[in-house]
């Protein structure tokens, strides 16, 4: 296998847990920019949701609940997901509700990012590094 020169499209799927997934949906729609593809379903409970990233990727959720295999305790997840624009993200994430706990600062690996919480707790970093190439195929 030869060496790549681009960062190849995510297939990994981060995944979380929420006590109230319906309005986190909204939120993360509303104040972070995710598209919602998919939700199944009925009432407050989300037995599947998938949102899509604008650049690529996205993340899958559900409500919480006790038993089986996928157990998460809500509000412990952390992403990192790349935007091209970190300073209007970061209006738009604060405008809605978001609770900033990083301004936009550059970092000593040339990326500009803030961080911030859901309401249910998660940490959020939105940034303009997208990773490095691969170098392995």
């Amino acid at each position: 296998m030869g060496f790549m020169t681009e960062t190849p499209s995510p297939q990994v799927w981060p995944t979380l847990r929420a006590a109230d997934a319906r309005t986190l949906i909204r939120f993360l729609v509303d104040a972070f920019g995710f598209t919602e593809n998919v939700v199944h379903g009925s009432g407050d409970q989300v037995d599947h949701a998938q949102l899509d990233w604008p650049l690529g990727g996205g993340i899958m959720l559900g409500s919480g609940r006790e038993g089986g295999v996928w157990q998460l305790t809500p509000g412990t997840f952390g992403a990192y997901a790349v935007t091209d624009d970190v300073d209007a993200l970061h209006e738009r994430a604060a405008k809605a509700g978001a609770e900033i706990v990083r301004a936009p600062a550059g970092t000593d690996y040339g990326s500009r990012e803030f961080a911030a919480r859901d309401p249910e707790g998660n940490l959020w970093s939105f940034g303009t590094y997208r990773g490095e190439p691969r170098t392995h195929g």
